[in-house]
């Protein structure tokens, strides 16, 4: 799992700039959180394509959003809510006009997997099974697996409780575990030490 970075004051003081439109400093912003948001956008929407458009769209709202912000809580937590929003948009218009998904294997890989496990089927299946999770317990889980986001982080971000985080996150740990052993995936118990189902 990715562990959430500690916004330092020279981070903090690169938001302060780029809020005031210092164009250098608000690409300094994007270099260090596109990834992330490109990850999380491609998990959800599973077309490349399309979560390239939409991370283009997401830093394009922060940018003109920036000049707002409060700081009454982390960028990254703010710049993953602007993301929900992005997303949650465009499922909606997916919804009405369907689009060719890209194949799983096409993606990189799950980042809480070690590098034994960073191949071939045993991937693609928990890939499988976290895309079949339902949209809150999926946004939670990548939120924290993928993104690296902490339990309230996710919980600001989400606009949902701290249990409520909590119990999505197991509950989509167990739901994960539990397709994986119904498939018996070979490794599967280690995968599922590796999402510590339970904790």
């Amino acid at each position: 799992m990715i562990r959430p970075i500690a916004e330092t004051r020279a981070e903090l003081e690169i938001v302060r700039r780029a809020q005031r439109g210092d164009e250098a400093a608000f690409a300094l912003l994007v270099r260090a959180h596109e990834r992330r948001v490109f990850n999380y956008v491609l998990r959800l929407l599973g077309d490349r394509a399309l979560a390239e458009d939409v991370t283009q769209e997401v830093f394009l709202r922060v940018f003109q959003a920036l000049p707002t912000f409060s700081f009454g809580c982390r960028f990254t937590t703010w710049l993953f809510q602007v993301t929900k929003n992005r997303v949650l948009d465009e499922l909606q218009t997916l919804r009405r006009r369907p689009r060719h998904l890209v194949e799983l294997e096409d993606v990189p890989s799950l980042q809480v997997v070690d590098a034994e496990f960073e191949r071939g089927e045993t991937v693609a299946a928990v890939w499988r099974a976290i895309d079949g999770l339902s949209l809150d317990l999926k946004m939670a889980l990548l939120l924290r697996e993928v993104v690296g986001l902490s339990y309230p982080e996710i919980a600001e971000t989400l606009e949902i409780t701290l249990p409520t985080v909590k119990w999505r996150i197991f509950h989509a740990r167990r739901t994960v575990a539990l397709t994986l052993a119904g498939r018996d995936v070979r490794g599967a118990e280690r995968l599922t030490r590796e999402l510590r189902v339970g904790v």
